[in-house]
């Protein structure tokens, strides 16, 4: 995964995170990448530092940075973004709620789907379900992009 720095046209600047460059430059192409804050699908990559190795003493301190960089995207607005347990686990819910209000379940089904629908041989829509990493890896190594998602129990009970 790699993290980009955004910016809008109209000087909104967000994070985006994607597998590789390339899939950066397919969702720029295809213009499916928009403004959290204003819609707007004039994005371009902002300027930002690149991230530079660092010695063997601070390897604790890179593999804590490691493991924050592999989770998952921060929510679209950074006015939003949980502040804690409590409000990431909300966020997981609504997300979760608003996967299952608008894609298709297609269980363990799920790799199958999405090829025949990479292929044109099923129509394209939402679907979410079931994969090892195995065949996620496979997925995207055909070019079909994935996403996998933390899955919370829908309330606390």
């Amino acid at each position: 995964m790699i993290l980009f720095k955004l910016k809008c046209s109209a000087e909104h600047e967000f994070d985006g995170w994607f597998r590789d460059n390339a899939a950066y430059d397919r969702q720029h192409a295809r213009g499916e990448i928009a403004c959290p804050e204003c819609g707007d699908e004039a994005v371009e990559k902002a300027p930002m530092a690149p991230r530079l190795g660092r010695s063997r003493s601070d390897r604790g301190e890179r593999q804590a940075e490691q493991r924050t960089e592999a989770a998952p995207a921060p929510p679209a607005s950074p006015a939003a973004a949980p502040r804690n347990p409590a409000e990431l686990r909300r966020a997981l819910q609504e997300l979760r709620k608003q996967v299952e209000t608008n894609c298709d379940n297609v269980g363990p089904r799920f790799a199958e789907e999405a090829r025949r629908m990479h292929r044109g041989e099923a129509p394209s829509r939402g679907i979410y379900g079931d994969a090892t990493p195995a065949e996620s890896q496979k997925l995207a190594e055909e070019g079909i992009e994935v996403a996998c998602i933390p899955w919370v129990p829908p309330n606390d009970a």
